[in-house]
């Protein structure tokens, strides 16, 4: 086995090549789930093989005095479990049954950590197509996790983040490869990054997002905080209702370290699972999410009586469910420190009816503190510019920014891209809350009450760029000089022509 050093980025490379025995055969949405799930389970089992070789080594033949050590992992892996024990049987029939059998076995053995995570994940399943191709299809797989390049010992690859980074790359580009789907478990990383930035996480936050998808918007939160003090002392918490996706979610805080987590699985709004002792909505110092867009079929039957008074300020439309989310952030800010960011598609701008009477009574009761247009084809599934709305507990004055980052932005062939010096000029403008000329706006609450609550961002942002005006006199001067050389020249032709014998 391989223990030559290796970058980021040959790691990326062997585990995107991976996915070739898939393509053609199984679609990226549902192959994207066995291929993260074996890069979990190859790095448990180098982990635990990296170490159980460093205790031999310190140990000699002391077994008892080993297995008792190993009981002390982070994850502790059954013999038969491991990876290498299944990469062993790869040409027995009955690989999906093996492996499915083994994630079963890690789960029972780390219970606390790992309960329910590999109950979505099915390697024997008929997806997979019939027995022949499915075994050969996992043997594949086996033998692509085997290749020295996936050597994942911490003795060779260093720190933590370089698994968890892979499987971000991973993620990231099944993302952009799953079509609609994609909106399901990952947000864009500079849309990520925007929003833990402008919520600026500190040591000690709590920091929760009730639809966290894979997890990478929480984590971006987290990671600020340890670049900026070094410390790990904050808690992620999470709800996410599809459960392969919550599955993901759990693997990827695991594998990027972050074990101080709670992450539940089921539907926010409907059975929201992050309570407190006393069976209240938890509060907590941010929270940031990027909820389905316009969700039809969001619980509206069950809101009028929600136990947790969520829609007091009035109950979302029955066919979307953009504001069932926004009001269930609202209600779990802490009271002193609380700060939310959320995307929102535009028409929670300015449409009327309930939405416009939520609006209202958030803007009156100064919670809405800045409103952030997007450049549209930013996000996967969906071509639409959506919003960020930043919303406070404790705001430092009672107007409402306006930024209108549209048009900031590199373009790229499927998808848009927003560049650091676009990320920051948002922050720039959120921090001074200063008018910036076509750009962004301050807006005071009466003149927001004039435009009956609308928030639409052209209503405050003039982005209209004035057209020089035109010199009639020029160019009708111009027209004419054009004129007299189109005779020159039709002249001169005639004389060509004649010259050639032509009448």
């Amino acid at each position: 086995m391989s223990t030559t050093p290796i970058s980021q980025d040959e790691i990326n490379a062997a585990v995107w090549s991976a996915c070739d025995t898939f393509r053609g055969t199984v679609d990226p949405s549902i192959y994207k789930d066995y291929v993260l799930t074996m890069l979990f389970l190859k790095y448990v089992s180098d982990v635990w093989q990296d170490h159980y070789d460093a205790y031999r080594k310190k140990y000699g033949d002391e077994a008892a005095l080993i297995e008792e050590m190993l009981k002390n992992e982070r994850f502790v892996l059954p013999a038969s479990a491991s990876f290498y024990a299944l990469h062993a049987q790869r040409h027995a029939p009955g690989n999906g049954e093996r492996i499915d059998k083994a994630l079963h076995a890690i789960e029972e053995t780390n219970i606390a950590k790992l309960r329910d995570v590999f109950q979505d994940i099915h390697f024997n399943s008929n997806k997979l197509g019939e027995e022949q191709q499915k075994n050969d299809i996992l043997r594949h797989l086996l033998e692509d996790f085997a290749k020295p390049a996936l050597n994942l010992r911490p003795s060779r690859v260093g720190t933590l983040d370089v698994i968890g980074n892979a499987y971000e790359f991973l993620i990231k580009n099944f993302a952009s490869t799953s079509g609609k789907k994609a909106g399901e478990f990952y947000t864009p990383p500079e849309v990520s990054s925007l929003m833990a930035r402008l919520m600026n996480p500190q040591e000690g936050d709590e920091i929760c997002d009730p639809t966290c998808g894979s997890g990478s918007l929480l984590m971006k939160c987290g990671r600020l905080i340890r670049e900026r003090t070094g410390s790990r002392k904050y808690a992620l918490f999470g709800q996410e209702a599809i459960g392969s996706t919550w599955a993901l979610a759990k693997m990827n805080m695991f594998l990027h370290g972050e074990d101080n987590h709670r992450v539940e699985w089921g539907d926010t709004i409907r059975n929201p699972k992050l309570l407190d002792g006393k069976a209240n909505l938890k509060h907590f110092d941010i929270v940031v999410a990027n909820p389905p867009f316009s969700l039809e079929k969001w619980g509206h039957e069950g809101a009028e009586a929600d136990k947790f008074s969520r829609f007091r300020r009035g109950t979302p439309p029955r066919t979307k469910g953009d504001y069932a989310f926004v009001l269930h952030m609202v209600e779990t800010m802490k009271p002193g420190t609380g700060r939310m960011a959320v995307v929102v598609p535009h028409g929670v701008l300015f449409r009327g009816a309930a939405e416009g009477r939520i609006r209202q009574k958030l803007i009156e009761e100064n919670l809405l503190d800045v409103v952030i247009g997007l450049p549209e084809k930013l996000f996967y599934g969906t071509g639409i510019p959506a919003a960020v709305l930043v919303l406070r507990k404790n705001k430092a004055d009672d107007k409402v920014m306006f930024i209108d980052a549209s048009r900031d932005f590199e373009a790229g062939k499927n998808q848009n891209y927003l560049r650091e010096a676009d990320l920051q000029r948002i922050l720039d403008a959120a921090t001074a809350r200063q008018d910036v000329d076509k750009y962004a706006r301050l807006a005071t609450p009466a003149e927001i009450a004039e435009n009956d609550f609308n928030l639409n961002i052209p209503r405050y942002v003039d982005t209209f760029e004035e057209e020089e005006a035109i010199d009639l006199m020029s160019v009708r001067k111009e027209r004419q000089a054009l004129k007299l050389e189109l005779a020159r020249l039709e002249a001169q032709m005639d004389i060509y022509l004649k010259e050639l014998g032509y009448e």
